[in-house]
């Protein structure tokens, strides 16, 4: 009996070894689960990581040879801490090129024109822009008078169309009914001469009446969540209607021929949120995405033959994947998971 003892005795350390190997190598087996990761054909890279001072990569824009970045810094959404983000310009290989600073919580860039980079802040509220000229690193700073934001919040994102500028008016209030009845979209242009600033002209408002994609009939909008933009292939102004798991499409805004179109979003069966959407171009080499959480932007090139034009990809902010969507039927399907927070999307094209 002794000697059982003590076999029994030497047996507990080793059974408690392989259960702590068991739960480690579990706990590897789940942490590779939630690591990034990409199907077949697509490979993932990482082009650059958060340094130097400066956190949480979102808005990715294309500029000549360069890629320029909005780090956010961990600034208050509406600028009431006096912090300020950081614009930051890569070379195509991920070298560091320059930096720049903007006052505020920077979520929305876009080169306008040949050299103009817009960079606007504060989406919650109090919004502001700076426009830099990337040739001479000149900075600009203009503000919204208050008659620009009826909605109580601030602006998110940037695109032009045909010479106009367009905003989506973000963070919006509701009436007692709980409907956006303030714009959702506007029109901007700017004036230097009484004091730099953004006057907005209204294209429609956060109850506009739209069609349904997926049946084809007469829906009210209520955009709760207004967001990132794009331009699609076919020249329709294309945003998230973030919270609301849906996507917004506009045809020729602010003319008498405008149509709106709204597509809801699911994955896996049910709704999804996005904060960007991209559509390849012609002749585009590779993507890059940045993943606010995991403070990294990432490189993402698709097999032998290269992307196709005129896909959709877009990326969830709450669900950490990237995906290819369906424009007929608003299903995202899965390229990349385990990311943080996908956010700015961006097709780089070769540069002549």
């Amino acid at each position: 009996m002794k000697a059982f003892k003590s076999t029994n005795r030497a047996a507990r350390p080793l059974a408690g070894t392989v259960a702590a190997l068991a739960c480690v190598a579990a706990l590897h087996a789940v942490a590779a689960a939630a690591a990034p990761a990409v199907i077949s054909p697509y490979q993932l890279s990482v082009f650059a990581k958060s340094a130097n001072g400066y956190s949480q990569p979102d808005s990715i824009v294309q500029w000549g040879d360069s890629i320029l970045v909005g780090f956010q810094n961990h600034v208050a959404k509406d600028g009431s801490d006096g912090k300020s983000s950081t614009i930051v310009q890569f070379a195509l290989n991920g070298r560091v090129e320059r930096t720049f600073s903007v006052p505020g919580h920077n979520d929305g860039l876009r080169v306008i024109g040949l050299n103009e980079l817009w960079s606007l802040q504060n989406e919650d509220a109090n919004p502001n822009l700076v426009v830099i000229d990337l040739g001479t690193g000149r900075q600009t700073l203009y503000t919204f008078p208050a008659s620009a934001t009826p909605h109580g919040g601030g602006f998110d994102d940037i695109v032009e169309l045909n010479g106009n500028v367009y905003l989506t008016a973000s963070n919006p209030s509701s009436n007692s009914a709980g409907v956006n009845i303030f714009p959702a979209l506007v029109r901007a242009r700017l004036h230097g001469h009484h004091g730099n600033s953004v006057d907005v002209t209204p294209v429609f408002n956060g109850d506009a009446t739209a069609t349904d994609v997926t049946t084809g009939l007469s829906v009210q909008l209520n955009l709760q969540d207004p967001d990132s933009m794009t331009v699609d292939p076919k020249g329709n102004i294309v945003f998230t209607d973030q919270a609301d798991g849906q996507l917004i499409f506009v045809a020729n805004p602010g003319t008498g021929s405008q149509v709106i179109g709204r597509l809801p979003v699911t994955a896996s069966g049910a709704m999804t949120t996005l904060d960007d959407t991209a559509f390849v171009p012609s002749g585009a080499a590779y993507m890059l995405f940045s993943d606010v959480g995991g403070d990294t932007i990432y490189r993402l090139d698709r097999g032998l033959f290269g992307f196709v034009p005129g896909t959709a990809y877009s990326g969830s902010d709450t669900a950490g994947t990237l995906g290819v969507l369906n424009l007929d039927t608003g299903v995202v399907t899965s390229v990349g998971t385990g990311f943080k927070s996908v956010r700015g999307i961006v097709f780089v094209t070769p540069v002549d």
